[in-house]
């Protein structure tokens, strides 16, 4: 007979956007609020810092502490994994067998890494030449092979779809070619940016600077291009033009994947998914537009704006206030304007700082002009941002 458990609000997920909601549903002296957190991981992680990890910046185990330190103390931990949604019976199915009933739930789940979309990946990931900054697991690869790159053809890519933070996969494209030029072997070798996109960023403002990055780095492009196979073995990419169909196979000395990613399985299945398998929620309120017991939160939702840690930062109050509210029969007040941001690293101590709303409109923080590469933003990406992270939007105070 399975367990039956109730609370009044369930979380899914203990990421950063579970994490942070459940902080701020929980906070106050004289608050009673009955709050469930279902993750089955023993760590959680600040995945911002992987990019610094992979450019040799900083050790991977910095990026890494124990869930239940950075659980909410008036939580209740639900150690497992969710397996089934049956919203119209407000219950949740286990893998371990539990069942869990609620009067709300918010779904802060996360994506998923896809890494057998492109066959021969997983296979030769950390091996070869093949590294990604994509996982706690092969983060170590990238930074062992842009010290040991002897020269060649180094290739970064970006798949088509969501991804984690869209211009990360450009970061450390910027930091191996500094560190070859530093360990004098950039002259002769090539440095490859393969992305299935049009142009290297999507707001205009910070596309002019990025695209003089590139000029000055001898960085060439291939664009509207998709990785579509690896063999690890032969040093070999495939690549397939998304417009004319055209597959181009290039050799590589180094190769770092962006892989593909997705809504997690058992959630793009569910009730709760729009057709691509995205929680369906309004884009300014965060609740379900079916569902009204329903929110969701950060990478999981389709939101249409970057899947980014500073997004969730800017979705977690509104969601918390407006979840507040539909649980004391109010209008929802809270509105979400898409804003996101991505610190994007051009080189060791420079740093362009987006930031912007659904419609691409710059949305700035700082009184400087931000689309300017600048050491001043390396340093709140590097010590700042992380300080933050993990002392105030975890705690649901920022």
């Amino acid at each position: 007979m399975s367990q039956t458990i109730h609370h009044q609000v369930v979380v899914v997920g203990g990421g950063t956007a579970g994490i942070s909601v459940a902080a701020r549903l929980t906070n106050g002296w004289f608050n009673k609020r009955d709050v469930a957190v279902i993750e089955p991981a023993d760590t959680h992680y600040y995945q911002p810092l992987w990019t610094l990890v992979g450019g040799g910046v900083v050790p991977k185990e910095v990026t890494g502490r124990p869930m239940k330190s950075v659980m909410p103390k008036r939580v209740h931990w639900i150690k497992d994994a969710v397996a089934e949604f049956e919203p119209d019976r407000n219950l949740i199915r286990t893998r371990d067998g539990k069942v869990i009933t609620y009067d709300w739930l918010v779904v802060a789940a996360g994506l998923q890494i896809n890494w057998e979309m492109i066959p021969g990946l997983r296979e030769t990931v950390t091996r070869n030449g093949v590294c990604s900054n994509y996982s706690y697991e092969t983060v170590d690869s990238t930074w062992q092979n842009i010290r040991n790159f002897k020269g060649g053809t180094a290739i970064f890519t970006m798949p088509s779809g969501a991804v984690k933070c869209g211009g990360a996969p450009q970061k450390i494209m910027y930091l191996a070619d500094e560190t070859f030029r530093k360990n004098g072997v950039r002259k002769g070798s090539t440095v490859m940016f393969t992305s299935t996109l049009p142009n290297i960023f999507a707001v205009e403002r910070y596309r002019k600077t990025l695209e003089e990055v590139v000029r000055r780095k001898e960085i060439v492009c291939h664009f509207r291009e998709e990785l579509i196979e690896v063999r690890g073995e032969q040093h070999e990419a495939v690549f397939k033009h998304l417009d004319t169909g055209d597959v181009v196979t290039r050799k590589f000395d180094m190769l770092h994947v962006t892989p593909p990613m997705g809504p997690p399985s058992f959630l793009a299945t569910s009730p709760l998914a729009d057709k691509d398998g995205w929680v369906d929620v309004d884009k300014a309120t965060l609740q379900h537009k079916r569902l009204s017991n329903v929110f969701a939160i950060g990478d999981c939702s389709n939101l249409p704006t970057s899947k980014t840690g500073a997004a969730i930062r800017k979705q977690a109050p509104v969601l918390a206030g407006n979840l507040i509210s539909a649980m004391s029969r109010q209008t929802l007040s809270g509105k979400y304007d898409g804003y996101t941001s991505c610190p994007l690293v051009t080189g060791y101590g420079k740093l362009v700082m987006a930031e912007f709303d659904y419609d691409k409109n710059p949305e700035e923080t700082f009184p400087i002009d931000q689309s300017k590469e600048r050491w001043s933003m390396w340093l709140v990406k590097r010590y700042l941002l992380p300080q933050l992270y993990w002392h105030g939007m975890l705690k649901g105070w920022m």
